[in-house]
């Protein structure tokens, strides 16, 4: 590729990473702040800023997450710049049209399966330029593991603190609790920042390694990256995401304080576990799963599984329909170019 027009497509690049950024807070901003909406503890205003200003502060800490996306799924010295660039077209489409049907889905995992869609179809030998073992040990296997991990401790977390608590009156319970949310949400913004935010940095970081050339071994992730791609999150998040906070705080199930906080403890503690070793883990399959996990300690019934059953299809059909989706677009882009 001609260096000038290389470089153009790198800014592109750039730019798309951090439109995703800005996509991926507003369609994950349900992840921090649903269960303190669903229980009052704050106004929906307030805690969409309160979950911006943490999520851009979690996006600044550390960069495992990052490697595993920039270095860890396909090999450097075989993707291209255009490959990168189909892929995140194909990852922001997805994630617009699930946040237009108010579908919790994963936006790590559209551009997870856009990168590898893309660098599969790229050419006819796509598939040796894909990271296989890592995929499935760093992708498929939190996938499943994280929801069934969620769901288990959430319900553990809930029942341990109703046997704590249920000789305390209602309203004592309520009010402590609507307190203790701010920290466990806070906890959860965090931890979402670190992990979610980290995946457009790897993007970026793995473009520039392509353009200059620069060795695997000294793969990083600059400064400037982290800020925009922290920046980016924080403002995405502000503008709400308010039709995937409807669908975990009214739709699935309405939890008192209590139950969010158990929820958010639950994920957050999951989420930053994850990020510490590298895993792009699904924050919102971790909290819905949580979420679920809770309310089934009242009773089965109390979780919407119509909704649920939903949410499952789109957890599923995610990797497989961006990967094809991007493989689409790596046809088109070959048509034209």
């Amino acid at each position: 590729m001609d260096p000038t027009l290389g470089f153009l497509v790198l800014i592109l690049i750039v730019i798309l990473a951090l439109l995703f950024d800005y996509v991926n807070g507003f369609h994950d901003a349900a992840n921090a702040i649903a269960t303190l909406v669903s229980s009052k503890a704050l106004p929906p205003k307030q805690a969409v800023i309160y979950g911006a200003i943490l999520n851009f502060s979690g996006a600044l800490m550390g960069e495992e997450v990052a490697a595993t996306i920039g270095k860890g799924l396909v090999d450097q010295t075989d993707v291209t710049l255009p490959v990168i660039l189909v892929a995140l077209v194909a990852g922001i489409c997805w994630n617009v049209l699930t946040w237009y049907l108010g579908l919790p889905t994963s936006s790590s995992h559209a551009l997870m399966g856009s990168l590898l869609g893309a660098a599969f179809f790229a050419s006819p030998t796509g598939k040796d330029h894909i990271h296989w073992v890592n995929f499935f040990e760093k992708v498929i296997q939190p996938m499943f593991g994280s929801p069934l991990l969620g769901l288990m401790l959430g319900f553990l977390m809930m029942t341990f603190l109703a046997w704590m608590f249920f000789r305390v009156k209602l309203n004592t319970v309520n009010r402590v609790f609507k307190k203790s949310q701010l920290v466990s949400s806070g906890f959860l913004a965090i931890s979402h920042g670190m992990n979610d935010a980290q995946k457009s940095m790897g993007i970026i970081a793995l473009a520039l390694v392509i353009f200059y050339h620069i060795p695997a071994s000294e793969f990083s992730v600059p400064l400037w990256v982290k800020i925009a791609c922290a920046t980016m999150m924080g403002l995405g998040t502000l503008t709400g995401g308010w039709k995937i906070i409807h669908t975990l705080s009214k739709k699935m199930i309405r939890l008192q304080p209590i139950y969010g906080f158990a929820a958010e403890a639950t994920s957050a503690s999951i989420i930053l576990l994850a990020s510490q070793f590298g895993i792009p883990l699904s924050t919102t399959q971790v909290i819905s799963s949580s979420i679920m996990g809770v309310g089934a300690t009242k009773r089965l019934s109390a979780v919407k599984w119509g909704i649920v059953q939903n949410i499952l299809w789109a957890w599923v059909l995610t990797i497989p329909l961006t990967f094809l989706f991007a493989g689409l677009l790596i046809y088109v882009f070959k048509l034209f170019f």
